[in-house]
């Protein structure tokens, strides 16, 4: 069971860091973007409130993985000592990533902003990156063998059911 203060931990995390990637940035683009995606509005709001949902639902998820089966907290400053492979992370490695796009996907579609899609975009490249030059080396060194036959197991980005 994740800690009272872990989770306050992870709260806070949240709040700072997936919420300013997330929330706040995209909300700010929108503001500034005259450019207007071609998508007729209710299939924009309908089709953005599934992906925000569903974005807020699996970062939701993910981050109480964290702090249940990993102990620690999404912060690189605070990973979980134990790797986590329960849950969603059973299909897919990098599910936290992949619901901050469903998020910021989500508000491209709801703001109706090429400027949010273009944020998306950038931001898949950076999570991208930080994958392959630091988080995948990093649990190598840490996990070894054990994230070695996780990483051999369960793809990196598009999910797929367990074998």
């Amino acid at each position: 069971m994740a800690s009272p203060f872990v989770l306050l931990k992870t709260a806070v995390f949240s709040v700072l860091v997936p919420g300013t990637v997330a929330g706040l940035v995209p909300r700010l683009l929108a503001r500034r973007d005259h450019l207007t995606l071609p998508i007729e509005p209710r299939v924009a709001r309908v089709a953005g409130s599934a992906s925000l949902l569903a974005g807020v639902l699996l970062y939701l998820h993910t981050a109480w993985r964290f702090s249940d089966e990993g102990g620690g907290t999404p912060s690189p400053s605070d990973e979980p000592p134990e790797l986590v492979t329960g849950g969603v992370y059973g299909y897919v490695r990098n599910p936290m990533y992949l619901a901050v796009l469903c998020c910021i996907g989500g508000q491209a579609l709801l703001y109706r902003s090429a400027l949010v899609c273009w944020w998306a975009v950038g931001c898949w490249l950076g999570f991208h990156n930080r994958v392959l030059e630091y988080e995948e080396p990093h649990l190598v060194e840490k996990h070894g063998a054990e994230y070695e036959r996780y990483r051999n197991r369960v793809p990196r980005w598009i999910p797929r059911r367990r074998s």
